[in-house]
């Protein structure tokens, strides 16, 4: 198999190579920072003119995760629309495939700082969720035990073999798992960020996605003086 299990707080969890998750006894699929309709917002803001294929390129691949896994509950963590107003602007075409893979199955929208309020969708709209002893939200606390987050996109960059290597990982330590952000465009944080030093102040295991899920040792991140 091409994903990598782990455990969090006496949960086993299957890392997946697309940079979603899956919880097999829950079977819960989990993804993070689909940041739906990103060109559009970028646009409307006026950004640079992206070719807007993002959304459809996003959501083909939940789709996929969807079928492999056979998941009949899904929770997006937080960001799942670029803003608001992107959720509004969505397709018809789209928003029907949104309701099409939601159909059967429990669907969690949990809230991020990019679409803090409940958008016109169906499923449930909550600021966390705690199954058992694991709790998902959007952004990580510093004192969170059994913690499922996002937020941050974290990207591994390291030099092998004479190559820059550079993609979105999981990082994982006894206390928390950070998902890779799962939306087109939407870009990652270094994992030496000062942002990861109070989250992870032992460093841990960062999971690199890619055709395979390939494990490495996590750096300690520096703090800001």
């Amino acid at each position: 198999m091409n994903e990598k299990t782990v455990t969090l707080a006496g949960q086993t969890l299957a890392l997946r190579p697309s940079g979603a998750l899956f919880w097999p006894e829950q079977s819960l699929l989990c993804v993070s920072d689909l940041h739906l309709g990103k060109s559009e917002r970028i646009a409307r803001r006026g950004g640079a003119l992206l070719p807007p294929y993002e959304t459809h390129d996003t959501l083909t691949r939940l789709d996929e995760e969807l079928t492999q896994t056979g998941a009949r509950s899904v929770i997006c963590l937080g960001d799942s629309f670029d803003d608001i107003a992107a959720a509004e602007s969505l397709t018809e075409e789209e928003t029907l495939w949104i309701a099409r893979m939601q159909a059967g199955r429990d669907w969690v929208w949990v809230e991020g700082n990019h679409d803090p309020g409940p958008v016109d969708f169906g499923g449930s709209h909550k600021s966390e969720v705690e199954i058992e002893d694991l709790i998902f939200r959007h952004i990580a606390t510093t004192d969170g035990v059994g913690e499922l987050s996002g937020h941050f996109h974290p990207k591994a960059r390291f030099v092998a073999r004479g190559r820059m290597i550079s993609r979105p990982c999981f990082l994982l330590d006894d206390r928390r798992l950070m998902l890779p952000s799962f939306g087109t465009y939407t870009g990652g944080l270094c994992w030496t960020d000062r942002a990861f030093a109070a989250l992870f102040p032992r460093g841990g295991r960062a999971y690199l996605t890619g055709k395979t899920v390939t494990e490495v040792p996590m750096p300690v991140a520096q703090a800001a003086e």
